[in-house]
């Protein structure tokens, strides 16, 4: 693996759906095309953001076939490979092997909330099913599954095609112990757009961002400040994001961005049910406060 090839910022792509809720292939090609030329350094396809759970198995493979095939190794394709059992989970992963994707970005197991050890057990074998760097992807507010620094620090012994974290926890102390118990160097991206230049000054190399399927040039500004050294301007657009981390709770998960992506002229069609539109009040609120981003930027 070639560690600084993964890097920076990368839009945790919300998956497009057309007006019957279909996979909206041309759009996945049109919203790729539209954050390369925002400068990301990569795209992640297939996660949380993407509703990788409203997929059918079939949906899962081919959004990765598209994304591989629209990104055309310009930037490294993060490929969300994760289910709730170990089985399906190496299906999708083997499936993403066979494509050569970049990296294999794999969630913890959900609604039946594994052990550590048994997620050890898990991790290791679906790292076995491919050449591919594995990262782990720790999402607890979503999974109600945590995964500790120990036991990342055990899968990379057991493992060495398993290179480090995804963090959704919003815990920087565990953020910072993944890097501080790491066999060897460890990738760490935070998936919190609040404390995503938090982590990267603690050593993170850069963000898979819900945020940044809405204000990608933003969110390359950020990192791009940071990395110049220009800590102020950094914080100074991290601070800006806030409101719309915050707008999150506004409505059922992950329906917020793609409302704010509407707004934004990117859009990413509806979610799929049982997750429903915002109602107008609440998309006015949301109009605001990409009104008030937009125009701070």
């Amino acid at each position: 693996m070639n560690p600084g090839k993964f890097h920076g910022v990368i839009p945790a792509m919300a998956t497009p759906f057309t007006k019957d809720f279909e996979l909206d292939e041309p759009r996945v090609r049109t919203l790729i095309d539209e954050y390369l030329s925002a400068g990301v350094h990569g795209i992640s396809v297939a996660g949380s953001q993407g509703e990788f759970f409203a997929l059918s198995a079939r949906e899962h493979i081919r959004l990765l076939e598209i994304s591989m095939d629209a990104i055309n190794g310009r930037v490294p394709l993060y490929a969300g490979t994760g289910a709730a059992t170990t089985r399906q989970a190496i299906e999708i992963t083997s499936a993403a092997q066979s494509m050569g994707v970049d990296l294999a970005l794999v969630i913890t197991p959900y609604f039946v909330q594994p052990t550590q050890s048994e997620l050890v057990e898990h991790f290791t074998a679906v790292a076995q099913a491919t050449t591919a760097p594995v990262m782990l992807y720790n999402n607890p507010p979503r999974t109600s599954v945590n995964v500790t620094a120990a036991t990342l620090a055990e899968c990379m012994r057991r493992q060495d095609n398993i290179v480090g974290m995804k963090d959704s926890s919003g815990d920087l102390t565990q953020s910072i112990e993944y890097q501080l118990l790491a066999p060897r160097p460890a990738l760490l991206f935070s998936g919190r757009d609040t404390i995503a230049l938090a982590m990267m000054l603690h050593g993170a190399q850069g963000t898979i961002s819900p945020a940044a399927n809405v204000f990608p040039e933003l969110m390359v500004r950020m990192y791009d400040a940071l990395r110049a050294g220009h800590h102020e301007e950094a914080l100074r657009i991290s601070n800006i994001f806030a409101p719309l981390r915050a707008a999150w709770a506004w409505g059922s998960f992950p329906v917020v961005i793609k409302e704010a992506m509407q707004l934004v002229g990117r859009s990413a069609g509806p979610t799929r049910a049982p997750i429903a539109a915002l109602p107008p009040a609440v998309r006015e609120k949301l109009s605001e406060v990409v009104e008030r981003i937009a125009a701070q930027a």
